[in-house]
């Protein structure tokens, strides 16, 4: 690409179209997709219900002002929301999480934040400051100050919750940072010492929300109870929306003119949010946790014992695969892309697997077993070359 920077190291195919969870690119080329564009095209790229819903909007009006009440965002608020809830809406995750960031530092009168290591929050100076990756905050010190970090899953980590803390910010499922899934435990002692401490628990749904671990929001398989969560990604799959959601006793904090958003809770992604969550029905659920435990047994039977596969971590459709030093992840995208199966990476050497949650189930354990299928040839080449 010649006019844009160069923040991406991008794949050497161009995505021009897609039908349901396939995509083609600009050779006429056909791929499987096992990363609904990194968590956020979870129906799908034909879906007739949200592209309806965009169409029918888009010929009444795209854009006003949030200086005007808008009942489309009440309703999607409404399906949204956990009981006692309050949304706002912004574009992205990001946004989401700054939103977050202020809220709690506003309502509780405190600066400090408590996050973990290797979690992932965002890109901009709050979220990235909440960001557990030296890698992502390189060159951009000074950060925003009264951030600390623990490690997750750790118990002594609840030492580190004091009543001198804002909040407590957490994925329940750590996706960049390699798939690692929060022990049910351990996550309901933060829980408890966060409300114990009066500390706000922010719980970041943006890539395990809106279905992707087959419950809406992923702190529900853990009986959490957070005050505030976060969302984006696959709540408008492909529109671009975020929200924050906070307990409606927060909402004082937040009054006019003490956060806002140009584009935030626009009526183009609000009709595809609103179309996303008229789907994620009971049904759809339990159907997205049938797939997970057929391919969680697919690849428990056929790719956990393969030499070159150290552990496997997720839940519902969101998976990782890692790997052990003796093959690159990398080259494993590469040699999946070459036969038609789109895959993502994650930190440690993780193969991470984000597929859409309408795929059926035959094209999903078609794909584990193209995974299996490359993984044992590499476990191959690596034993051949270590003689």
């Amino acid at each position: 690409m010649k006019h844009i920077f160069p923040t991406y190291a991008q794949y050497p195919m161009e995505i021009v179209s897609g039908h349901d969870w396939h995509l083609v690119d600009s050779n006429h080329k056909e791929y499987l997709d096992f990363t609904s564009g990194i968590g956020v095209c979870s129906f799908g790229y034909s879906n007739d219900w949200i592209e309806q819903s965009v169409i029918n909007q888009l010929g009444k009006i795209w854009h006003t002002s949030n200086l005007y009440p808008s009942q489309l965002q009440d309703d999607v608020a409404n399906a949204l929301c956990p009981e006692g809830m309050l949304a706002f809406f912004c574009n992205s995750g990001t946004e989401a999480n700054e939103a977050a960031f202020k809220l709690a530092r506003k309502v509780t009168g405190k600066a400090k934040v408590l996050a973990f290591n290797n979690g992932f929050h965002g890109r901009t100076y709050g979220s990235m400051s909440l960001t557990g990756n030296p890698d992502i905050q390189a060159g951009f010190k000074p950060l925003v100050p009264e951030v600390s970090f623990a490690d997750y899953n750790d118990p002594n980590a609840l030492d580190a919750i004091t009543d001198d803390l804002a909040a407590v910010i957490l994925e329940v499922i750590q996706g960049e940072g390699g798939v690692v899934s929060g022990n049910g435990e351990w996550l309901q002692k933060v829980a408890a010492k966060c409300h114990e401490q009066g500390v706000l628990l922010i719980i970041d749904e943006v890539q395990t929300g809106i279905g992707r671990t087959g419950m809406k929001f992923a702190f529900q398989n853990f009986n959490l109870d957070p005050d505030i969560i976060t969302c984006a990604k696959a709540l408008g799959n492909g529109m671009p929306i975020g929200a924050m959601l906070g307990k409606k006793e927060l909402a004082s904090a937040f009054g006019p003119g003490s956060h806002g958003t140009t584009f935030g809770g626009n009526k183009i992604a609000l009709a595809s949010a609103k179309a996303v969550l008229e789907q994620l029905t009971p049904s759809f659920l339990e159907n997205v946790q049938k797939k997970s435990q057929a391919v969680f047994a697919a690849i428990n039977q056929k790719v956990n014992p393969l030499a070159v596969v150290d552990s496997v971590s997720g839940l519902g459709l969101m998976i990782g695969i890692h790997l052990n030093p003796t093959v690159k992840v990398a080259d494993v995208i590469a040699q999946l892309q070459d036969g038609g199966l789109l895959t993502l990476s994650a930190k440690h050497n993780t193969l991470r697997l984000l597929p859409p949650l309408v795929m059926n189930e035959a094209d999903l354990l078609a794909g584990i077993d193209q995974i299996a299928a490359i993984l044992a040839n590499v476990a191959v080449q690596v034993k051949s070359e270590s003689i």
